[in-house]
């Protein structure tokens, strides 16, 4: 990938410690290729815009090194992290929705909205596993 790719990176606090990473589109993103042994202890989220007039404004993937699955299919937090910051820096508008999980198969959406200086992040969910604790 072209170093020019690379627009802009920051720290997003938010719960967890993301690093959020932003291309300059979505197809590099979807062409992102882990390195997780140097990534060890970090968690890197990568961002890039979708082609105006696409259903989506943004392509997300995250990725935690040493966790059980090391590329999340969907990241409420880091979602919410960079969206403060896009919204903030002016290159996102305050309603937006992003495709995460693409390049796992799993193509998920996510709402993101600005409401005053709160972000609100949303989408639909699936149970996988029910259960019941008895104490």
């Amino acid at each position: 990938m072209p170093r020019e790719a690379l627009l802009d990176a920051s720290w997003l606090v938010n719960g967890p410690d993301w690093i959020g990473v932003l291309l300059e589109s979505s197809e590099l993103v979807l062409a992102v290729r882990p390195d997780y042994a140097s990534m060890a202890g970090l968690k890197v989220g990568v961002i890039g815009p979708h082609p105006a007039g696409s259903e989506v404004g943004f392509e997300v993937r995250t990725f935690i090194p040493g966790d059980a699955a090391a590329e999340d299919p969907v990241t409420g937090s880091f979602n919410a992290g960079a969206a403060q910051w896009l919204i903030g820096s002016g290159r996102a508008p305050e309603s937006y929705l992003t495709a995460q999980g693409t390049a796992l198969g799993r193509a998920r959406r996510v709402h993101i909205d600005a409401v005053g200086n709160d972000i609100w992040v949303g989408g639909s969910s699936v149970s996988c596993i029910e259960g019941f604790v008895l104490l």
